[in-house]
């Protein structure tokens, strides 16, 4: 089975804040496509990342272990638009502690 191709989006919220919207799976074949992306990020004066994963179809070991290289190499990151499936994984595996997750349902309650 071939993975999906990953598909990174870079925009420059505003000043050190940049957000990365991934698009197909992340997993041992993409896994370094993320974490090169992040190292080309590193020079820009980039303070905060945020990392959404609504587009991506699965995440394996492999994925989770490039977001906590993200994290370490960034300071600290923000996921959204996690699947309960990942939701699972990182909390299986503790990363939902390190790694701070913004949930949709959370945001809106925030709003009400």
């Amino acid at each position: 089975m071939s993975s999906q191709l990953l598909t990174i989006e870079v925009t420059r919220l505003d000043t050190g804040h940049v957000r990365l919207g991934l698009t197909g799976d992340l997993d041992y074949d993409t896994a370094p496509d993320l974490i090169a992306a992040v190292a080309e990020l590193r020079g820009d004066d980039q303070q905060s990342l945020m990392i959404d994963l609504t587009g991506v179809s699965l995440c394996d070991s492999s994925g989770l272990s490039a977001l906590l290289v993200v994290h370490r190499a960034a300071g600290a990151i923000r996921l959204t638009g996690v699947s309960p499936q990942l939701q699972r994984m990182l909390d299986r595996t503790g990363l939902g502690e390190l790694l701070a997750v913004e949930h949709a349902a959370d945001d809106l309650r925030a709003i009400s």
